[in-house]
């Protein structure tokens, strides 16, 4: 089947900076209030523009085959959130946010059903070049920073725990193609300029001084490395573990314990930055409206006054909040089912890399949404690698049948009998598919 496009790889990362990357900086009230800048209605533009696309260039209709169950779950999820935006107490910012979300969904719906994994590589690797080029941005010309962020490293106006999710999924990325052993051909670049791409992430990334992200990046290694290389890569994990842990108690126990403490007060660690305090003024919110939830953004409001903190900075929590036991409920399903289709992909060997690495992503994203809602919310780098995550696995799985489909009869009187199943069974069925 031919490449789908350059679209794949420009339509989602085209959403995720217009989202993310500002050249301003303001106040979470102004973005509750629905008060739109440039800045706000450029990004709305560029959702428009990809919608529009979508539909001149592929006259998007209903499906003709039954979505799979992995699918349907993802559009639950979109459609019900995007619905919650009708009793948000923020219906300006609920409503905007809604029409992302089902704009993104429908692009990933459409890269699911339309690529093939080479084009999700392509994806990977614009996105790890994207991100190095942000560091250099950051090196070169820093911008004004808060006081709360003085010593953190980002660039633009970028949020040092959101500069650390982009940090924490190139790391991985880059990691997963230097253990590449299967399908070499998806390794774009050299070796070195893996190595060195993973040598600048990887200062960035502690010079962010996220501790979410970095948690949750090696959490997301050590599930790659188990799960993209079979036995050997648990092997590797337990060996190289058990090595790396001990090298880093006894050599750099002082930088480590620096990062963690970042400079607060043990009241404030305990605490987690306020956030323990925030999830009880959140699990009221949530006793509230418990079944339905509060309404997409409501989060972002409800504790400003009270805590002077917007969002739930916890994925699940923020679920409840805007959406309630049956938001939290579909989210949680999502989850749960992009994990179980990862694992049995898993047992095909020509799969396992891709599916390793999407399972690695997977453990990153719900360790880091431990301390922020990202995943559980619509357009950001989180939400929307998310549904990436979503229309790989859809890519994978369409490869995995041709792997299972039996090799086709040959008639024994044909004179190409004795060569037909050598080349059925042969190692490169796995490129059939594509």
């Amino acid at each position: 089947m031919p490449s789908a496009g350059w679209w794949v790889v420009v339509l989602p990362l085209a959403l995720m900076l217009s989202s993310d990357y500002k050249l301003r900086s303001r106040e979470v009230d102004q973005a509750v209030s629905g008060s739109a800048d440039l800045t706000v209605l450029v990004e709305i533009a560029m959702y428009g523009c990809a919608a529009l696309y979508l539909h001149h260039r592929f006259r998007l209709r209903p499906p003709a085959r039954r979505p799979t169950g992995l699918l349907l779950a993802a559009w639950a999820f979109a459609v019900y959130v995007a619905l919650t935006a009708l009793w948000s107490p923020y219906p300006q910012l609920g409503v905007v946010r809604g029409a992302q979300l089902l704009i993104t969904m429908t692009v990933i719906y459409t890269v699911a059903t339309r690529a093939q994994p080479r084009d999700l590589h392509r994806l990977a690797h614009a996105f790890i070049a994207i991100v190095l080029v942000s560091v250099a941005i950051g090196v070169v010309h820093p911008f004004p920073r808060t006081s709360r962020t003085q010593e953190r490293f980002n660039w633009l106006f970028v949020h040092p725990v959101i500069a650390g999710v982009y940090l924490a999924v190139a790391v991985l990325l880059v990691i997963s193609y230097l253990v590449r052993r299967e399908h070499p051909e998806h390794r774009l670049w050299h070796p070195v300029v893996y190595l060195g791409a993973l040598a600048v992430l990887s200062g960035a990334l502690v010079a962010t001084g996220t501790r979410g992200a970095a948690l949750g990046c090696a959490a997301g290694l050590v599930v790659l490395l188990a799960t993209a290389r079979g036995p050997h890569g648990r092997a590797d994990v337990i060996v190289l573990g058990a090595a790396v842990a001990v090298l880093a108690a006894l050599a750099f126990s002082d930088a480590i314990m620096a990062f963690v403490a970042r400079g607060e007060t043990a009241d404030k660690l305990l605490s987690l930055n306020s956030r323990t305090d925030l999830w009880e003024l959140a699990m009221r919110a949530y006793a509230e409206e418990p079944v339905f939830g509060r309404g997409l953004g409501a989060s972002r409001g409800l504790f400003l006054d009270d805590i002077g903190l917007g969002g739930g900075h916890n994925a699940f929590i923020n679920a409840l909040v805007d959406n309630g036991a049956v938001g939290a409920a579909i989210f949680a399903s999502l989850l749960v089912a992009l994990c179980f289709v990862l694992l049995l992909l898993c047992r095909h060997r020509p799969l396992r890399p891709d599916a390793g690495l999407l399972l690695g992503l997977l453990g990153f994203f719900v360790v880091d949404s431990m301390t922020t809602e990202g995943l559980a919310t619509p357009a950001n780098v989180s939400g929307i690698w998310l549904l990436i995550m979503v229309a790989w696995t859809e890519t994978l799985r369409r490869q995995s049948r041709v792997l299972d489909a039996p090799p086709p009869a040959v008639d024994a009187a044909s004179p190409t009998a004795d060569a037909a199943p050598a080349v059925a069974a042969g190692p490169e069925r796995a490129t059939v598919a594509s």
